[in-house]
């Protein structure tokens, strides 16, 4: 069975969200005969490459709230990452472009290290200080520790068309598949799962698809959608 999973680095609910999946996937039965495979979506295509900002003001700004209000959320992120044994960096992230990001995950899925590279680039932007999207030093070191040669790496990111048609593949077929925000989970095409889902709901979603045919359900749990990063933004609970 294959699974995949539509993600953006920015999201933060895809970080929390792939290690609900993966407390699932690891008490799965026929976790063995899985194949996760990591798809991209650009959450802001139109930030240019280079161009940063912080998140807390960038959030107070879209959503209309006070930077103490996003401070705020950013803490209640860290809380639930915290919940999953998941460190968080609540003070000074930044956001950006993550098509260059995409790509390299790409790379990776070629050489077969892709899910060691997203866990490494998921610490990039939500546990180092250094930036995934300004810093391309600190993407390097990154994507060679997680096992890509360094020469590999800097091909690609010299050269803007390398992968490139293949991120626009993945949004093109999110887009088909009718997923509007991240994380967007897609199970042997049968299932979708869209948002940071309880471990539960992933562990439904796994045993109905196996072996299961049927057009494409999303599953949306108990209580409606779960969290998710979308065109817009990362949605702002109000309090």
């Amino acid at each position: 069975m294959r699974v995949e999973i539509w993600t953006d680095i920015n999201c933060p609910f895809c970080y929390i969200g792939k290690s609900r999946f993966e407390q699932a996937l690891d008490a799965f039965p026929h976790k063995d005969e899985v194949e996760v495979v990591h798809r991209s979506f650009e959450l802001d295509p139109t930030v240019k490459k280079g161009e940063t900002g912080l998140v807390v003001p960038h959030i107070a700004h879209k959503y209309g709230i006070s930077e103490a209000q996003a401070a705020a959320n950013e803490q209640g992120l860290g809380q639930q990452a915290a919940a999953l044994g998941l460190p968080y960096l609540t003070e000074g992230r930044d956001y950006g472009n993550s098509f260059d990001l995409h790509r390299l995950l790409h790379l990776a899925k070629d050489k077969g290290v892709q899910d060691a590279l997203i866990d490494a680039l998921y610490r990039g932007n939500f546990v180092d200080k250094e930036s995934v999207f300004a810093d391309e030093e600190h993407v390097v070191r990154l994507a060679v520790g997680a096992g890509l040669a360094e020469a590999d790496v800097r091909g690609v990111l010299a050269d803007p068309d390398a992968y490139a048609e293949d991120v626009r593949t993945d949004e093109r077929e999110a887009a088909e598949l009718g997923a509007t925000g991240v994380p967007f989970f897609v199970l042997d095409r049968k299932y979708g799962v869209s948002g940071a889902q309880p471990a539960e709901v992933f562990t439904q979603a796994l045993t109905q698809a196996w072996g299961a045919r049927s057009p494409l359900t999303v599953i949306d749990g108990a209580t409606g959608d779960a969290d998710t990063c979308g065109p817009d933004g990362c949605a702002v609970p109000q309090a």
